[in-house]
């Protein structure tokens, strides 16, 4: 395998998905270009890997069927779309096989999550903390989740798994 495929495979995906994670704790969004650069990522290593049209059709497949999944749920207002966007790019990487395992490790680290921000919303700021706006903001009563968070973690935690890191071709 190319030395570019092995540079794509062990550094983009992890590395977007902690850009992603910290942006959303600290701006409570996760910018498009982060899904763009998966995206980008995964078309290039797909066929320097070999990945059969096949496979990457399956890949594309889970994508997209997160993709609309999460942009039903923005529409609702309980993600936002930075997080729909996410996931989808994480689906296309991680493929049907490692689909159902990262939807539910995401779930679970979101509920733990927002359990964490609920008590940590409960609980007075002392004063040195109060002055860092992230953290006010984070802190505010009517501020939402930072999913991506919980998106991330989720598709870090399963990626090791994957062909990519197992050893595809």
């Amino acid at each position: 395998m190319p030395i570019i495929a092995d540079a794509i495979r062990w550094t983009l995906f992890p590395a977007m998905m902690a850009f992603a994670a910290s942006s959303d704790l600290f701006t409570m969004t996760i910018s498009n270009r982060v899904s763009l650069m998966l995206v980008g990522g995964f078309f290039v290593l797909a066929p320097i890997t070999d990945m059969n049209a096949a496979e990457t059709l399956l890949h594309v497949s889970a994508g997209c069927i997160v993709l609309v999944a999460g942009f039903g749920l923005f529409a609702r207002g309980i993600i936002g779309g930075g997080d729909a966007k996410l996931a989808a790019a994480a689906a296309l990487w991680l493929g049907f096989d490692h689909l159902l395992p990262y939807l539910l490790l995401a779930s679970l680290l979101g509920g733990a999550l927002s359990v964490g921000l609920i008590w940590f919303r409960m609980t007075p700021l002392p004063e040195w903390l109060a002055r860092q706006a992230w953290i006010e903001r984070l802190h505010g009563k009517d501020a939402g989740i930072p999913y991506g968070i919980a998106l991330a973690a989720a598709a870090l935690a399963v990626y090791p798994d994957t062909a990519w890191m197992t050893g595809l071709a």
